[in-house]
Parts: structure tokens; C-alpha cells; sequence
């Protein structure tokens, strides 16, 4: 047996699509299907614009901050319904830090 294994370090990547990563590539990807099928060549370029600058926008606002800034933006941001609410964390209302 070899001593000599080879350890990855980077396992908590964020996956990627080609370059980009997956948050930012994931509104245009959703914008060309919708487009696709709003079935007109109008919707279609409205569309793939609009999520352009949507991919745009969170490339600019994740710039040089944690992999996970969008998460951590959307939870901050997003109101507490069953999908985004997190039980075991206080409610994104709740600014004050205690400790």
C-alpha cells in the first residue's frame, strides 16, 4: 500500500456549470426555458435580457464574498414561509445578537 495518496482540497466547492457557478448560471438557464416556451420570439429575447442581468446582478453581489452569500442573502431577505423557514435559527426579523 502506497503512503502516498492524493487528498483533494477543495471538497466543498460549489458546483459549476462550464465557468459559472451554479447560482449564477441557474437564472439564465431558467430564463431560456421560459422563453422557450412562451413560444414567441419577443418573450423570448425579454426573457433571456431579463435573466441576463439577473445572473448579472448576483455575479456583482456575490463578488468577493463566502461561497454561500446567496444562500445567505436569500434567507435574510426572503419572508418566513414553510419553504425557507429554518426552525433551528432565529427569525430573519430579528437583528439583534446576543452573546
Amino acid at each position: 500500500m502506497s503512503a502516498d495518496g492524493y487528498t483533494p482540497g477543495r471538497l466543498d466547492d460549489q458546483w459549476k456549470l462550464g465557468f459559472w457557478d451554479i447560482d449564477v448560471a441557474l437564472p439564465v438557464l431558467i430564463g431560456i426555458f421560459l422563453g422557450w416556451l412562451s413560444g414567441s420570439k419577443t418573450g423570448f429575447c425579454c426573457l433571456l435580457g431579463g435573466s441576463m442581468l439577473v445572473s448579472r446582478w448576483l455575479a456583482r453581489k456575490k463578488g468577493d464574498k463566502h461561497s454561500a452569500f446567496i444562500l445567505h442573502w436569500l434567507f435574510w431577505n426572503l419572508p418566513p414561509t414553510p419553504m425557507t423557514y429554518l426552525t433551528c435559527s432565529p427569525p430573519s426579523a430579528l437583528r439583534r445578537m446576543v452573546g
